[in-house]
Order: C-alpha cells, then sequence, then structure tokens
C-alpha cells in the first residue's frame, strides 16, 4: 500500500490534476454532453439508485486521474466474517491517481477495522457498527462492539414497544403518544431529517397512527414554549439526547421540561416521563432519570454521525415503531457494503467525495448546494451542512500543518421548486455552485387533476430533469441580461421511493462521501474542536 503524506499537494497526481483542471476550463458542457460514451462512463447505479455525474466539469480521462482501480474487500468481510479482517493486499497497479495515492483504501479498511482514525481524539470512528448485523465482527480495542450495538437496539425496541402498546402508561395511568427529542447538533438534526421524511410515507404514517414527535434544539426560549404548546404533560415523553449529559443547550431545555413536568403532574412524573439517551449514567441519576431508562452509545459515534445510534433508534421507534427504524439500518448497511467492497471506480460515495474534491479544491468552486425535489426531504441540506462542514471544516492537517489549498465546502439547500425561486438566480447567472439534485421516481402522495395534463409529481419531476439541463447548457442572447452561458457543474441522484430503507441509504452515501472528501485531503473529518470556541466564550460572559 503506498504511503501517504499528511496532505495531497506531495502526491504525483496532485500536480496532474492541477495541471488537468486549467485544460478542461476551456472546455463546455453542452460539447462535452455530446459523448456518449462519457456519459455512461459517469453514470453509476446501485441498489436501485442512479447518480448521473455527466454534467460535471470533467472529462473522460478526469475520473482515471482522481479514482483508483481496485478496492481490497477486506472491510467488508468485516461487515460479516467472524474473524479479524486480514491485512490489505499490495495494489497490483501502476497508475498513478489521486486516490490510490492518498491511500482511500486503506484509510476505508482501517475505518471498518476500528483503527483509530479520529487521532485528535484517539478513538475508532465507527458508525457503520451501529447498522451491521447482529453477527458481524468490528473491533474497538480488542472488543467486538456489535453485541453491545444490538443490546442497546433490542433494549430500546422493547422499550418503545411497551410505549406503543400502552403497557407503560405516564403518572396518571394515560399512554404517552407525544414525544419531545430534546437535543441540539447531531443530536437533532439527523433525527429531524428522519423524521421529516418518513411521516408522509405510507407504511411509516400507518404505524405512526396517533403519535406526535417534536423536536426541541434552540435555547432560545421561543422554541421551548413552540415544542410544548400542543403537548399535554399527562401524554408526553420527553427523551433527553445527551452523550455527556452537560451539553448547555440541551439541558437548560432539559430542566425547563422537568419544571413543566413538575408543575403539572409533581415530582413522581419524572420517572415516568423523561428518558434519556446518554452515557453518563450518573448525571442521568442526578437529573431525576432512572438509569435503568438510559440508552447508551460510545465515544467512537461522533454527534453528526449518530442518527443510526439511540439518538436516533429511540425517538423514531416511539414514532414509527422499531420495524421502521430497522428498516431505515438495513438502507444505510446496504450502502456501508457497497463503500467497503465495490472498486473505487464503481463505488459510488467515494466518486462523489473525489468529484467534491475536484470542485472544491482543484476548480475553487467553494460552495455547494444540495438541492432534494422532494419536500419530505426539506432537512436533508441542513443535516448535510452539519455533517459536511462541521467534517471537513478544517485548516491544517493530520500532521497540524496549514493546508497548501481550499479543504470543505459552505453547503446550503432547499427543497425544489422552492429553491428555484429563491437563490438559483445566482445559481444560473451569478457564481458557479456546483449542484447536486435529489429526485424520487415515485411520490410518496400525488395529486392528479382530471384537467391537468400531468399530476403534481410528474410537474416536480419535470423540473428535476430540466434544471440539471439549463445549469449545463445555458441558453445564449443578443440582450446580455437574457443571457445563460451554462456550464455550470451538477449531479443528478435518482431515487426509485423514499421510504425508511432508501433514506437509510441517501444518508450513508453522504456519510461516506464526506469521510472521503477527508481522507484525500488529509484533514482530520472526525473531530469538530472549532465547535468548543464559542461555547466556552458564551460561558465566561
Amino acid at each position: 500500500m503506498t504511503q501517504k503524506s499528511a496532505n495531497m499537494s506531495a502526491a504525483p497526481a496532485y500536480a496532474k490534476l492541477v495541471d488537468h483542471a486549467q485544460k478542461t476550463g476551456n472546455l463546455h458542457l453542452k460539447d462535452l454532453l455530446t459523448d456518449a460514451t462519457r456519459t455512461d462512463d459517469l453514470t453509476f447505479d446501485h441498489g436501485g439508485i442512479t447518480l448521473d455525474f455527466s454534467r460535471q466539469n470533467a472529462t473522460s480521462g478526469t475520473l482515471p486521474l482522481l479514482v483508483c482501480i481496485e478496492l481490497d474487500t477486506s472491510s467488508t468481510r468485516a461487515l460479516r466474517s467472524a474473524r479479524p479482517p486480514p491485512h490489505p493486499h499490495p495494489h497490483p497497479h501502476p497508475q498513478l491517481d489521486l486516490a490510490r495515492e492518498r491511500g482511500v483504501e486503506s484509510s476505508i479498511t482501517s475505518m471498518f477495522n476500528g483503527e483509530h482514525i479520529n487521532a485528535t481524539e484517539d478513538r475508532a470512528v465507527l458508525h457503520v457498527a451501529l447498522r451491521a448485523p447482529r453477527d458481524a465482527t468490528i473491533f474497538d480495542k480488542g472488543e467486538n462492539v456489535v453485541p453491545e450495538v444490538w443490546a442497546v437496539l433490542d433494549k430500546i425496541k422493547a422499550f418503545s414497544d411497551t410505549v406503543r402498546d400502552g403497557s407503560w402508561t405516564g403518572v396518571t395511568g394515560k399512554p404517552l403518544t407525544h414525544v419531545v427529542a430534546i437535543g441540539i447538533g447531531g443530536s437533532y438534526l439527523g433525527p429531524a431529517f428522519v423524521h421529516t421524511a418518513l411521516e408522509n410515507e405510507p407504511t411509516a404514517f400507518a404505524a405512526a397512527a396517533g403519535r406526535k414527535l417534536t423536536f426541541l434544539a434552540n435555547v432560545d426560549p421561543v422554541d421551548c414554549v413552540d415544542a410544548l404548546k400542543d403537548a399535554d404533560p399527562e401524554t408526553t415523553l420527553a427523551v433527553i439526547v445527551s452523550k455527556t449529559f452537560t451539553t448547555a443547550e440541551t439541558m437548560r431545555n432539559a430542566r425547563t421540561v422537568r419544571a413543566w413536568f413538575k408543575n403539572k403532574l409533581g415530582e413522581a412524573s419524572i420517572a415516568k416521563h423523561m428518558v434519556a439517551v446518554s452515557t453518563n449514567l450518573k448525571g442521568v441519576q442526578e437529573f431525576g432519570i432512572d438509569p435503568d431508562n438510559a440508552f447508551g452509545f460510545w465515544d467512537w459515534v461522533g454527534g453528526r454521525f449518530s442518527a443510526s445510534s439511540a439518538v436516533g433508534a429511540l425517538p423514531l421507534s416511539l414514532q414509527y415503531g422499531f420495524d421502521v427504524f430497522e428498516s431505515f439500518l438495513k438502507g444505510m448497511r446496504d450502502i456501508d457494503e457497497h463503500f467497503a467492497s465495490a472498486p473505487l471506480e464503481k463505488n459510488i460515495p467515494v466518486v462523489m467525495g473525489l468529484f467534491n474534491v475536484w470542485n472544491a479544491t482543484f476548480l475553487e468552486r467553494s460552495t455547494c448546494a444540495i438541492l432534494p425535489y422532494a419536500q419530505a426531504l426539506s432537512k436533508f441540506p441542513a443535516h448535510v451542512q452539519q455533517l459536511s462542514m462541521e467534517s471537513n471544516g478544517k485548516g491544517v492537517d493530520m500532521a497540524g500543518n496549514p493546508l497548501p489549498y481550499q479543504a470543505g465546502e459552505i453547503d446550503f439547500g432547499e427543497a425544489g421548486t422552492n429553491g428555484q425561486h429563491s437563490f438559483y438566480q445566482l445559481v444560473h447567472q451569478g457564481r458557479v455552485v456546483p449542484a447536486e439534485f435529489i429526485g424520487v421516481l415515485k411520490s410518496q402522495a400525488d395529486v392528479y387533476l382530471s384537467e391537468e395534463a400531468s399530476s403534481s409529481h410528474e410537474e416536480l419531476l419535470c423540473n428535476f430533469f430540466a434544471q440539471p439541463d439549463a445549469l449545463a447548457l445555458g441558453k445564449p442572447a443578443d440582450n446580455p441580461h437574457r443571457n445563460f452561458d451554462g456550464n455550470r457543474p451538477s449531479l443528478s441522484m435518482l431515487l426509485p421511493v423514499l421510504n425508511a430503507f432508501t433514506v437509510g441509504q441517501l444518508l450513508a452515501l453522504y456519510e461516506h462521501r464526506i469521510a472521503v472528501s477527508g481522507f484525500v485531503w488529509g484533514i482530520n473529518s472526525f473531530d469538530q474542536w472549532g465547535v468548543e470556541l464559542g461555547k466556552a466564550l458564551a460561558g465566561q460572559v
């Protein structure tokens, strides 16, 4: 395996890609898109999902410069085998390309093997273990962590079943039908995205009948008022999500909700109406919650990667039932196994991550628009903002040296077609913003009107397919105000349906896409020291 340096500027492929970026700058997408072979080479399918990269500012020679030829499969065996995976075999191909030189395949293997690739905190990065099958073996410090994961999942299933079937009641004997999840950052954005994605999906909608899930994140008291305004304390269950049980905003809101229960139902209500997702059992008990009603996770789970842990499992299982949540885990597992086993040139999250590096660093485009053409995915851009910018918003390499290039990008977005009436003006005629369009072939709930030529969802999909072409091809005009230069890059992702399984696939794709970008840039995508300074100063104030 090629030994990689701390950042990618020393890689031979780096200079080649700098030169290649200058040459491709003179090529227009309206010409590149006439090459059917190039389009085929830049279109990928896996598990019902299609990704089209043909509208990237890239030639048929760009991908070979970015992507490695072969990936050792030991990391996928870690998901299935009872034995520790073997060491990766030597790479037999002589091609010099960025992914190989940056050791992408060895980094993937190291992650699945439980090596402490989060070097600044000396931690493993094992969110993939959260959705591994029961018989998998994934190690941290010599211990297989999968049985611990399933012990928590089994506990969540048992608890959520008793709440949902009315066996567990509130202090007055009424069933608990309204869950308020109290958390911030990764303890809020991921679960809230999944909840919004599923609340109108037919299977999940039926499973959630008569139930309500609300999130409380901001320390602004208005958010607390809003979360509780329609809540009946007799039928409400609060889930406090804080790994350390010390997160300032979360604990302030938790104390406010605890006071609300006490004032309405008395001290005894806390044990029946409040549970926790935390590793700090002492803090949970001191707060007044029975430690038996705490659901744990581990220091190898970063907050922004925790939607598949108890952080998401508990509130989502309470709302939709454990079977729906387990389908979400299976979707994530499907992408995990693809990520761990597919050759890099056919590995969708790897290709996504490498084009992310191509745009952000080599083409010097500092932004990325996440554009889901599905209202159910309206909270996905906000989750990607944290997932990407908290992971890759770094200015030093793994050795602590300043990067000689820009890493990370500014992520933003909005559901289509709303965004078209907001910021698309800039995307079409202002700055060049790489865009990531996400569409769904079959709607969760379509509307057909006899007098209309197409359904509402068909009209939405027309926009989904038209916008990437409009960005790529442009439209010349004599009037400069009406001229569209085109040549603006995008990728298009099409999901067959939007259900718990495909939502899991989507989230895992982006988790791994972001990790791959970090591997190539040579940064630690799994710490977040930049979050701490403002919080420390707020305490002093």
